[in-house]
C-alpha cells in the first residue's frame, strides 16, 4: 500500500508539472486528426498482422535467445527439428498444446484460467502505435494501427494492467509459493514503472508531445533524442529489462527461491502464455527504445529513410542485447531489486526531469541541453568511480593476497 500511495503522489506532481509544460507555446502543436483515419476494415487488417507478427516473432525469439545463449556458452543449441532446427518453435507450441492442462483443486478455477488471458492480451496492445514509417507507407495506409495525442500515456496504461495477471495468478493458485512470488512481483514492477514513467517525462518536455509519430518527426529535425537525454535513455532502458523481467530482474521466476515463483501452478499452454507475455513486452521495449530516443525509423543525413527497415534493425539491435545481458549478468537478489529501483534509478530519472523541466522554462536552447547531459553523464560516472573506490577499499582481503 505504500508504494501504491507513493507512486500516486509522484504521479500526481509528475503530471501537472508536465500538464503546465506541455501547454506552454513553441511545442509540437500537430495532433493525431492532422492525418485521415484509416478505414476499420484496413485497420482490422493491421491490428491481426501486429499480432500476428508478435506472436511468430515469440515463437522464433525463443529459438533465437537459446541459439546466440549456446554460442555465449560455447555449444550448440537446438539444431534438431527441422533444417537448422528452424522446426523446433513449432514442435514447442505443439508440445505446450498437448501436454496435460492441470488445474489445482482448491484454485479460483475462473481467475486461474483468466490471469493468463490477461497478462498476454495487456502484451499485445501496445505495438500498435509505434510507427514503421511515414503516413501512407502501408499500401496507402498509415505503417501504425492507431495514431494517437497521449499516446505514451496509453502505453503506461496497459502495461500496468498486466501486473494485475501476475497478481492474479499467484492468488487464484491457492499456494503459498504462487502468492509470495506474486506479491514481489507485483511490487517489483509497480516500482520499476515508476522510474520508467519518470525516464520518459524529459523527453517529452523536450518533444513537447505524448504522439509518438510526433516524437520520430521530432528527431528528424532536431536530432535522436539520446543526444538531449542520455540518462533517461538510459533509465528508460534499464527499467524496461525490469519490466519484461529479463535478467537481472528476473525476480518473478526465481526457481532457486519459490520454487517456479506466481507461474508454479501453471502448466500446458497456460504456462505458455505468461512467457509469451514476458517475451512480448520484451518486444515492445525494444521497438520503443529507437522510437523514442533512436529516431525511431528515420536515421540521421546523409542516410536515406527506409521505411520498416532501419526499424526492423534497431529492434534486433536492441533484442540481441537484452539477451547479450541475460548471458553475462547475474540475477539480483530482491532487496538489492527493491534498493536500486527506489534509491537509483527514481530519483536519477525524477532529477533529471526536474533539471530538463528547469531548462525548458529559463529557455534552454538544444545545444545547452547537450551540454547539461554531458555534465549529468559525467557526474555519474564519477559517483560510480568514487562509490567502487569505496567498496573496494573497505573490503577485507585474505593475507598474502595482493591488492
Amino acid at each position: 500500500m505504500r508504494t501504491q500511495h507513493a507512486g500516486q503522489s509522484l504521479w500526481s506532481v509528475a503530471a501537472g508539472v508536465l500538464l503546465v509544460a506541455l501547454s506552454s507555446p513553441g511545442l509540437a502543436q500537430t495532433t493525431a486528426d492532422d492525418y485521415p483515419q484509416d478505414p476499420l476494415w484496413l485497420v482490422a487488417v493491421k491490428a491481426f498482422l501486429v499480432i500476428f507478427g508478435l506472436l511468430t516473432a515469440f515463437a522464433y525469439m525463443t529459438l533465437v535467445e537459446r541459439r546466440l545463449l549456446a554460442r555465449f556458452q560455447v555449444r550448440l543449441g537446438p539444431n534438431r527439428v527441422g533444417p537448422l532446427g528452424l522446426l523446433q518453435p513449432l514442435a514447442d507450441a505443439i508440445k505446450s498444446i498437448l501436454k496435460e492442462d492441470i488445474i489445482p483443486t482448491r484454485s479460483d478455477k475462473l481467475v486461474f484460467v483468466l490471469a493468463p488471458i490477461i497478462s498476454i492480451t495487456f502484451a499485445l496492445v501496445g505495438f500498435g502505435l509505434i510507427p514503421f514509417g511515414p503516413p501512407g507507407s502501408f499500401f496507402g495506409g498509415h505503417p501504425w494501427v492507431i495514431n494517437l495525442d497521449v499516446g505514451i500515456l496509453y502505453l503506461f496504461a496497459v502495461s500496468e494492467m498486466a501486473v494485475y495477471g501476475i497478481f492474479l495468478a499467484g492468488w487464484a493458485s491457492n499456494s503459498k509459493y504462487s502468492l509470495l512470488g506474486s506479491l514481489r512481483s507485483s511490487a517489483a514492477l509497480i516500482s520499476y514503472e515508476l522510474a520508467l514513467g519518470t525516464s520518459l517525462l524529459a523527453p517529452v518536455l523536450v518533444v513537447g508531445s505524448l504522439n509518438l509519430r510526433q516524437i520520430v518527426d521530432w528527431q528528424d529535425t532536431h536530432g535522436w533524442l539520446i543526444l538531449f537525454a542520455p540518462i533517461a535513455f538510459g533509465v528508460f532502458a534499464i527499467t524496461s529489462m525490469a519490466e519484461a523481467a529479463r535478467t537481472p530482474f528476473d525476480l518473478p521466476e526465481a526457481e532457486q527461491e519459490l520454487v517456479g515463483g506466481y507461474n508454479t501452478e501453471y502448466a500446458s499452454i497456460k504456462w505458455a502464455l505468461f512467457q509469451m507475455a514476458e517475451y512480448v513486452h520484451l518486444i515492445t521495449a525494444s521497438a520503443l527504445i529507437p522510437t523514442i530516443f533512436l529516431g525511431g525509423w528515420r536515421m540521421p543525413d546523409p542516410i536515406p529513410d527506409i521505411p520498416y527497415l532501419w526499424m526492423f534493425l534497431k529492434i534486433a539491435l536492441f533484442l540481441f542485447i537484452f539477451i547479450w545481458i541475460r548471458a553475462t549478468w547475474f540475477r539480483l537478489r530482491y532487496d538489492q531489486l527493491m534498493r536500486f529501483g527506489w534509491g537509483v534509478l527514481l530519483p536519477v530519472a525524477l532529477l533529471w526531469f526536474l533539471v530538463t523541466a528547469l531548462a525548458k522554462v529559463l529557455g534552454a536552447s538544444n545545444t545547452a541541453l547537450i551540454w547539461l547531459s554531458l555534465l549529468g553523464i559525467a557526474v555519474i560516472v564519477a559517483i560510480i568511480v568514487i562509490r567502487g573506490i569505496q567498496v573496494r577499499s573497505a573490503t577485507p582481503r585474505a593475507k598474502g593476497v595482493r591488492a
